[in-house]
Order: C-alpha cells, then structure tokens, then sequence
C-alpha cells in the first residue's frame, strides 16, 4: 500500500522492477555507475516528494555515505544505520569486531597494498608451504573483486584483477586478503534488529558456487549439528547485539565440520538486504522486508 518510485540506468528501460514500482524514472547515466551516483539519486527522490528511499542489494546499499546524505535531505534510509554500515561495509574493521568478542577467524591481512599483501602471503608460506589466500574486496559482495591465490607469483595480477572489480562495482578498490580455507562450507545466518533487540531467523548454506557467485541457498543447512548450528547463531547474535544493529544483515561463516581446531570462522557481515532473503522467508515464513 505504500506508493513506489523505481529508478532505472537508461540500459535498464525493460528491466521488470521499472513495471512494478508506480513510477519508474530514467536516471541520466548507464550501467553501474547510474546506480553509485548518491547526488543524483537523491535529488531524484526529493523533486519526487519520496518520505524513504530502500537501498535494495548491491551498489549503494552498504554506503554509509549514501545513508547519511539520504539523512541530511530528509529521507528515511531503510538499512542499518551510518556507523554500523562503515562498520560492517568495511570488513576488516568486521573481523576486528569479531576478534575482540572472541569470534573464531582465518589468519587475516590489513586492507592495504599489494606490497603488504605480499608480505602477508610469505608469512603464511612459512607455516605452511602449500597454503593459498583469498583476496575479497573491503566494501561490497556478490563475489565481487574476490580471487583465490595458490602461488605467490600470481598475486600482481590478482590484486589488480580484484581492484578494478571493487572499484567498478562498488567504487572502492581497497582489498585485503584471507588464509585459503579450501574444504570450506559457506553459511549465513540472518539476524533482524530493532536497535534494540535482535533475532536470528536460522541459517542458509550457500557452499554450491561458481566463481563466488551463489547458486544454490539451502535452509536450514544439511551440514550442521544443533551444536554447531547454536555456535554460529550465538556469534551472529553477540557481534549483531554489541552495535545496537538495525534492520536486516546477513553474518556469514566459512565451516569445516571435520575439524577439531578450528570447526568455523567468522568471514563477514553484509548490513543489508540479501538476494536471498527469500530463501529464509520461505522456511521462516516472515516476510523480512515488510518487517
């Protein structure tokens, strides 16, 4: 019931959210970059009289700079809040949450340089000879600006792979880089928050991939026990209840179940909607964005 403006890049004419909003509005630009452009964007919604603006997923939707001018011109941002968005968006700072509330992690790099990123790589090879990385953009998802190394003399190319990727999706280029968990299972688990109560509403497994790209979401997971299954929502609630978190996110988990060391980790949080929500409301039977 409530009134919609849709906004379209000028190659999205045909695009299926253009037919269903009341309105759909040409944006002056084409492709990803229409849907980065914050000044337009919010013009666009005050010269329209729009009460909220909803991010949806991808682009804009983790800026923290896009919610603070959507505040600045009197518009409501339906997500988290600017400080959890710089917080969550910047997954380095993420992991830093998760090791101060005693999280489990991979050995991690800094977002910084290749020359860092190199250096990290050979501490890593020190221990373990045979050991790769994962080079994951800072901002963002989607499998974007994402690579895996398994030789140290492939990493230029990587790190300039990965950062035209970011940069072009998600206008930040800022990489950092992973230990290789590569028997891994990839869970999440979706947390909803008022700011000041939060909820878990179960876990997905996304683990069926191709180039970190999701397929397949299974909900609940096949490959969790009750035991493991509470670990990862008791981490997810813990990291969700020390910011006061607002709206929907998404704490995602890299799981061997095979192991005695080190059986999960914490690799991320995405303070948004997620394409598939829809997967958790069919099981849930919650309709998350209406919540």
């Amino acid at each position: 019931g409530i009134p919609t403006v849709a906004v379209y890049a000028r190659d999205d004419a045909g695009a299926p959210h253009t037919l269903l909003a009341d309105m759909a509005v040409a944006l002056e630009a084409t492709g990803p970059a229409a849907y980065l452009d914050i000044h337009t964007l919010v013009v666009t919604a005050q010269r329209l009289g729009c009460d909220a603006v909803h991010p949806g997923y991808g682009f804009l939707s983790e800026r923290a700079d896009f919610a603070r001018a959507c505040a600045a011109a009197g518009l409501v941002f339906i997500g988290a809040t600017p400080e959890q968005l710089d917080l969550f968006g910047d997954k380095a700072r993420a992991r830093a949450l998760a090791a101060a509330h005693g999280v489990p992690l991979l050995p991690g790099s800094a977002a910084t340089g290749l020359a860092g990123l190199q250096a990290f790589f050979a501490a890593q090879r020190a221990q373990d000879p045979r050991c790769g990385l994962m080079l994951k953009a800072v901002a963002g998802g989607g499998g974007r600006g994402m690579r895996a190394v398994l030789d140290p003399a492939d990493l230029a190319a990587a790190y300039a792979r990965c950062t035209a990727e970011a940069k072009a999706a998600f206008g930040v280029e800022a990489v950092y880089a992973e230990r290789l968990m590569p028997q891994a299972r990839h869970i999440e688990v979706q947390v909803l928050g008022d700011g000041r109560q939060v909820m878990a509403l179960g876990e997905r497994e996304c683990t069926l991939q191709r180039r970190f790209q999701k397929l397949v979401e299974i909900a609940p997971s096949p490959a969790l026990d009750a035991r493991l299954r509470q670990h990862l929502i008791d981490a997810a609630l813990t990291l969700a209840r020390a910011t006061g978190y607002v709206g929907l996110g998404t704490f995602e988990y890299l799981v061997d179940p095979t192991s005695t060391d080190l059986p999960y980790v914490f690799i991320e949080a995405n303070p948004r909607l997620q394409v598939e929500h829809t997967v958790t409301e069919a099981v849930t039977g919650v309709d998350l964005v209406a919540t």
